[in-house]
């Protein structure tokens, strides 16, 4: 899934660790969001939505479709 969360995240100037904390998550977990390895759940999505205050849509936008994956 792409994101768009070190963008808000630097606009803020906020630093990974700072994130992590007013998420209650680890930095690792931070940095492998940003780096589109790891897609956060729902109930962590929603709290980064609420914390940049917007719309998950604006933050999460789901990969294309794989080949082959019917429409």
């Amino acid at each position: 899934m792409k994101n768009r969360m070190k963008g808000l995240r630097e606009a803020r100037q906020w630093s990974q660790g700072q994130l992590a904390e007013a998420l209650g998550v680890s930095r690792q977990t931070v940095i492998s969001i940003e780096k589109e390895r790891y897609n956060p759940s729902l109930e962590l999505a929603f709290s980064i939505a609420a914390l940049f205050d917007c719309p998950i849509e604006e933050i999460f936008v789901p990969d294309s479709k794989k080949k082959g994956e019917d429409a």
